[in-house]
């Protein structure tokens, strides 16, 4: 049978892919040799400028991408990575947010709708998934990059939530995801607290498989000189590997960071070591054992997707509507709304009126305190 007598099973004959790139990039053995006729297909996040948050546009790309990766027969793994060093991916983009779904929950139901079905894409594809991590990993990004079966990153990333903190709950995936992967008490931290983690935490908490230094000075790589890089125990007998420095350490660290670049070389170098594992292995085999092993993630998403999808659609009526135009609309660098004066308000039984919701912006914040 030729490959023109083969049948196409992808749902368009071109992806649409704006804000994504999609591209089939050569296999190479562990050795490094190139195999012929097989790929790694690459699907890239490419919003770079708002911290490549995808659009509504950008997640039906990453669905039909996903897809297509799946079923290609000549791909041997998925690397969904994004643009630039600053992030992987920060969410949903918080402009489109604020300015056409806040208000509007009919309209955001049916953006989960497709939000689910990334997660699902991801969760089902027939290829080992590879999330290379090339910046921070925030909200609706830390949970698709959850999905995938490996994260490899570089050791100035960031990871964690940003649900209760913007007016939403880290419900599209981080609250079935972590209980499975780091266990329900740290869940419960990473969940509700929004303080992010760094990447070596990260790895010692088991949210990613590998990482590697980005940061160059003199043409030499340092660990992230920002953190505790040296696995101890502190004096409760704790391992503080990935804890912040502080005081001198971190000043120190925050002038050793400001003398060197970002340089990825290393990470592309693991992500390539690490993918090129899976082309010594039956490929039917593979699938069976990916589908496997996702079964506890796959079991706890599907379970709570689709309640989770119609109560943020309801909340784009009240938190999210002020959490995500504090964010779009920043006083300064001042991104949240009034906390305080929100829970006094509720406490009094005020209802969530336009005029409550503008009363709680950064703006508004600001004017009460001078």
């Amino acid at each position: 049978m030729s490959s023109a007598d083969l049948v196409n099973h992808n749902l368009v004959k071109e992806i649409d892919a704006g804000g994504v790139i999609i591209e089939k990039r050569p296999a190479r053995t562990p050795d490094g040799a190139v195999v012929e006729g097989l790929y790694n297909f690459w699907i890239i996040l490419n919003n770079p400028s708002q911290y490549n948050s995808y659009t509504t546009e950008m997640v039906k790309a990453v669905i039909l991408a996903f897809r297509e990766a799946s079923t290609a027969r000549d791909v041997v793994t998925v690397i969904f990575t994004g643009s630039g060093d600053k992030a992987f991916c920060t969410g949903g983009n918080t402009k489109e947010y604020a300015e056409y779904y806040a208000g509007n929950p009919q309209e955001y139901r049916q953006y989960m709708r497709l939000f689910n079905d990334m997660v699902s894409a991801i969760l089902g594809c027939d290829k080992p998934v590879i999330c290379r991590v090339n910046g921070m990993r925030i909200g609706g990004g830390h949970e698709i990059g959850m999905a995938c079966d490996f994260s490899i990153s570089h050791d100035l990333v960031k990871f964690g939530q940003a649900g209760p903190k913007h007016g939403s709950a880290p419900i599209g995936g981080a609250t079935d995801f972590l209980p499975i992967m780091i266990g329900c008490e740290q869940a419960m931290v990473s969940g509700t607290l929004c303080e992010p983690w760094s990447a070596h935490k990260s790895y010692r908490m088991g949210i990613i498989a590998d990482l590697v230094p980005s940061l160059k000075i003199d043409g030499e790589y340092v660990a992230n000189p920002l953190v505790i890089t040296d696995q101890y125990l502190d004096s409760y007998g704790r391992i503080i590997l990935g804890e912040a420095k502080t005081g001198e350490a971190l000043a120190a660290g925050k002038a050793l960071l400001k003398k060197g670049e970002v340089d990825l070389t290393l990470l592309d170098e693991k992500v390539a070591e690490f993918s090129a594992k899976f082309v010594n292995t039956f490929p039917d085999c593979m699938t069976k054992t990916l589908e496997e092993l996702r079964k506890p993630k796959i079991a706890a998403w599907n379970a709570n997707k689709e309640n989770s999808r119609a109560w943020l659609a309801l909340n784009m009526m009240t938190e999210a509507r002020a959490g995500f135009r504090a964010f779009n609309e920043p006083n300064g660098r001042d991104r949240e709304i009034d906390f305080i004066a929100l829970r006094q308000a509720l406490a009094q039984g005020q209802p969530w009126t336009a005029e409550f919701t503008d009363s709680l912006m950064p703006a508004a914040k600001t004017q009460k305190e001078t």
